[in-house]
């Protein structure tokens, strides 16, 4: 097969104005559906304080644990950015896989399963490291077979996900000159297909799900769903205590695949506490988050295509990764060394939007409960349980934080209370 040539000036800028448009519309669409205010304007306001709702020990035992766990977190962030330089910088990734043989597709699937397990492999001690942390804060239940099979599981989806990719932005620089085109759609496809096959395919390959007993809970859910207007199918225990310690609940899946998931850890909170972690969800699907989200990442991904055709048509970079294009396969590497890249760039941006998103659905958890008091116990309860950071640092907040701290989630609580006329609990 004749390999793809170097695209004109006039390609390059047709690129650059798709990317752009691209672009536009998706913030567009994110501007518009993320919920930049939480409560009605001149809503009250109360400052968030840990001190005001959790013990001076409970407190310190946050900050000890925040303290352990980001050490090997830090330095996992540190070894991504080091191996994607390292992988875009320099020609040692292409000298690499330059090693392979076989026909190209195989050599580009031997690379992205080599260059994943070979980070893998240097991830695997800070793993363990924030495993032994875990477990002495009794956050884990696993053992070290449990958690090998799931660590390996994670590699498998996660490589077989890159593989696809790699091999389609190959393949399509192997035919066409502009294979961005059809790359941007093949990007924007494959984000809309995994998202629906996510809770049918992948939920279950990490957790065991069985129907919730008939009961007054199972009862109260469905009927607080119906009373939301959010169809459910089912209500389902994940076997979530195999794994962990901490409490969780979700709503999966879309139109007749949507059901309520709790962990079976949950089921230990009082009923009334389970029915608010669910009313939360419920706002993701009654907002259409998941949807949403999907076309936001579907839309991201097409950009990122358009942005990976126009940084690697710079000769300069294909130059220090020693590659002449993308349709030669020792490029596997530069690919997945800009898609990390991209992956911790993006970070901060995904987490600010979550963390609103996120807010509004405790918002609608008040407004379907009018509970807030039990809203406060609910967050109290899964704060100490979770050993969730009380006060992140303003770096670790922008980097990882996806939810409103939990002191912020109770002064909105309270806030919300005093917005209706009730006495702040």
């Amino acid at each position: 097969m004749t390999l793809s040539k170097t695209d004109t000036p006039a390609g390059l800028r047709t690129a650059g104005w798709a990317l752009a448009a691209l672009g536009a519309v998706t913030l567009a669409i994110v501007a518009f559906t993320t919920p930049w205010r939480e409560l009605a304007a001149g809503a009250p306001t109360v400052v968030p304080d840990p001190a005001r709702d959790f013990l001076p020990e409970q407190i310190a035992r946050a900050e000890t644990f925040d303290a352990l766990v980001s050490v090997p977190s830090y330095l996992s962030l540190g070894l991504t950015l080091v191996v994607a330089g390292v992988l875009v910088g320099t020609p040692l990734g292409a000298r690499l896989l330059g090693r392979l043989r076989g026909p190209w597709w195989l050599r580009v699937l031997l690379g992205v399963l080599g260059l994943s397990v070979a980070v893998a492999i240097l991830r695997w001690p800070l793993g363990m490291w924030s495993e032994t942390h875990l477990r002495a804060f009794g956050l884990s239940t696993q053992t070290w077979a449990t958690w090998t099979a799931d660590r390996i599981k994670n590699l498998g989806v996660s490589t077989g996900l890159t593989a696809i990719m790699v091999l389609a932005v190959v393949a399509l620089a192997r035919r066409f000159r502009r294979w961005w085109i059809p790359a941007a759609i093949g990007a924007f496809v494959l984000t809309l297909l995994a998202s629906f096959a996510y809770p049918v395919v992948i939920e279950p390959i990490f957790n065991d799900f069985r129907p919730m007993a008939a009961g007054q809970l199972r009862d109260d859910l469905l009927t607080m769903a119906a009373r939301d207007g959010v169809p459910v199918e089912d209500v389902l225990v994940a076997d979530a205590s195999r794994r962990t310690t901490a409490l969780n609940a979700y709503v999966s899946g879309f139109g007749a695949t949507r059901r309520i998931v709790v962990y079976d850890t949950l089921l230990r909170a009082p009923a009334d506490q389970v029915e608010l972690v669910v009313a939360h969800e419920l706002g993701h699907a009654k907002a259409g988050d998941v949807l949403s989200g999907t076309l936001i990442g579907g839309l991201a991904a097409a950009c990122g295509a358009c942005l990976l055709y126009l940084v690697t048509s710079a000769g300069a970079v294909r130059r220090r990764a020693g590659i002449p294009s993308l349709a030669d396969p020792r490029a596997v590497g530069l690919i997945m060394g800009l898609l990390s890249l991209a992956t911790v760039l993006s970070g901060p941006a995904q987490n600010l939007i979550s963390r609103h998103i996120e807010a509004r659905a405790d918002v609608h958890a008040l407004n379907l409960t009018k509970d807030p008091a039990t809203f406060i116990s609910m967050q109290k309860r899964l704060a100490i349980s979770n050993i969730s950071d009380l006060s992140p640092d303003a770096f670790e907040y922008l980097l990882y934080a996806s939810h409103p701290t939990t002191p912020q989630r109770i002064a909105m609580a309270r806030s919300w209370a005093l917005l209706h006329g009730l006495p702040a609990p």
